[in-house]
């Protein structure tokens, strides 16, 4: 087939077919962005998924974090995959329809590959992925090109489609394979901290005494945890490079200061357990962890600024995240380079982040590159989506293991009060007619910790349900009426039926 026979063919295509290559060019566009990217914010749905997360009406937000949970911030992802395999379409159907328009079926090649790298690096600002996603459209839109012209009993327009799936699916298959081994990037490797011999012994120490204290419960987790949860506003996480990183602490001070990473590491260090729970979980969700760190106190870079000291602070991150507290609640802040006796992970806010005692895990900032001390009070990032923020974590009991043995049945969780401890766990297996108490683990030191517990007891006849609640360290019970997480977490008793 000559070139006059091909751009007559191109000319009596139907749309249908040209629309289908056009899908099929975005989903291969996203593919090689991934494929070079990784799950980074240089993959092109990053910026689409985090803009619609800080976009979106708060009333929306909120409905899928509290109806969702995890799945929510999965539907944004998904989304945006739509939204840029869409864009990237579109692309290649004008691209492609101009080239027809010209007679000149590759110069709407060249146009798609232009305009995808445009608008992928108009995203990302990542030059290779940028590329790739670019060349990804333009090779899909160049096979069905190609197998339009091959001579066959197969109508041009199904050899066009059947170029377009050929090309897109291994362009597809490719760049799905490649970028979960992390892109050009490479797997993210856990490496192991580098600190002085005590410190070192101290961690081991530490985590030995974790692990001997964890209750011996099938099926729960220990007292370290061995996943802990992530939850952040955008879905991809910052990559920052240690070296070129800093903390600063600005505002209301007598004199800004700033900390490089190396200048940081170079302070005495200290390993504490602290334990997160995420605001927007289920009453009886898993989003609740804890882990040993390893850094330095806040106020040991705060005080040399001299900040004011009649208000608060906002703390910055490198994703755009941001949240305020008082000063006062900095006084037993941490920030932490270490996480388990590794260096902090990228997913957990490397080079270094916040952890503020007694406070729900998404206000203990992440990537954290600005201490900046207020004159007055701001409203944090949640605060403006409606929620109460930085107020204290509630009490809660958790029930995750139910273990039915021939005799007995075994009920275990965890507890967790925040910086108010955990006093006691009360079992119910009667629906909260009588209740037992639990076996308590011993706990870990630190002021802000979670704890395990265990109960026992003979099967009843029949179902019947269990309940928990637990009693902090003030001597305050768990709330017993269940209210839902917006605006100030979950609460309530835990129950649960159990069928012997």
């Amino acid at each position: 087939m000559n070139a006059a026979s091909l751009r007559t063919v191109h000319r009596r295509l139907p749309d249908a077919g040209r629309a289908l290559v056009s899908v099929l060019a975005g989903v291969a566009g996203v593919a090689g962005s991934y494929a070079v990217a990784g799950f980074t914010p240089s993959f092109v749905v990053g910026p689409i998924a985090g803009t619609m997360a800080r976009r979106l009406p708060s009333e929306i937000i909120t409905f899928g974090i509290v109806q969702f949970g995890e799945v929510g911030s999965q539907l944004n992802v998904v989304a945006a995959i739509g939204i840029a395999v869409g864009v990237f379409a579109l692309v290649a159907l004008g691209c492609s329809a101009l080239g027809r328009r010209l007679d000149a079926p590759p110069v709407g090649v060249l146009l798609s590959i232009a305009f995808g790298v445009g608008i992928a690096f108009g995203l990302t600002a990542a030059p290779l992925p940028s590329i790739a996603a670019g060349v990804s459209v333009g090779v899909v839109l160049a096979a069905s090109d190609l197998f339009t012209g091959v001579d066959s009993d197969v109508s041009p327009a199904r050899r066009r489609v059947l170029g377009g799936v050929a090309s897109a699916l291994a362009l597809s298959v490719g760049g799905f394979v490649f970028g979960r081994q992390g892109g050009l990037r490479g797997t993210e490797e856990t490496s192991e901290l580098d600190v002085s011999q005590s410190i070192t012994a101290e961690i081991d120490s530490l985590l030995d005494d974790a692990e001997g204290n964890s209750l011996a419960v099938s099926g729960l987790e220990p007292l370290v945890s061995e996943e802990f949860y992530e939850v952040d506003i955008n879905a991809t996480d910052p990559t920052i490079d240690a070296e070129g990183w800093s903390v600063s602490v600005t505002g209301a001070v007598e004199e800004e200061v700033s900390y490089t990473y190396d200048e940081i590491r170079a302070m005495a260090a200290e390993n504490r357990f602290v334990s997160l729970r995420c605001v927007g979980e289920s009453l009886n969700g898993k989003k609740l962890d804890n882990a040993l760190w390893t850094g330095v106190p806040i106020m040991d870079l705060v005080d040399p600024a001299v900040p004011a000291e009649e208000c608060c602070v906002m703390l910055r991150a490198a994703d755009g995240f941001y949240e305020e507290f008082p000063l006062p609640a900095l006084s037993d802040g941490f920030l932490a380079y270490g996480m388990n006796g590794d260096v902090l992970p990228r997913g957990h806010g490397y080079p270094a982040r916040a952890l503020i005692p007694g406070h729900w895990g998404e206000i203990n900032v992440k990537w954290l590159t600005e201490i900046e001390v207020l004159e007055q009070e701001q409203d944090g990032y949640w605060e403006e989506r409606g929620w109460h923020g930085t107020g204290p974590v509630n009490t809660v009991a958790k029930l995750h293991v139910v273990n039915v043995g021939e005799d007995t049945i075994e009920v275990a969780g965890h507890a967790y009060a925040g910086t108010r401890d955990i006093e006691r766990v009360e079992v119910s297996t009667d629906g909260g007619g009588s209740w037992s108490e639990a076996t308590l683990s011993e706990p870990l030191p630190g002021d802000d910790v979670w704890r395990q517990w265990t109960y026992s007891y003979d099967p009843p006849d029949g179902e019947h349900e269990v309940v928990v609640r637990a009693t902090d360290g003030e001597g305050t019970l768990q709330p017993k009426a269940e209210s839902e997480a917006f605006p100030s977490g979950p609460s309530g008793w835990v129950s649960r039926i159990v069928r012997p």
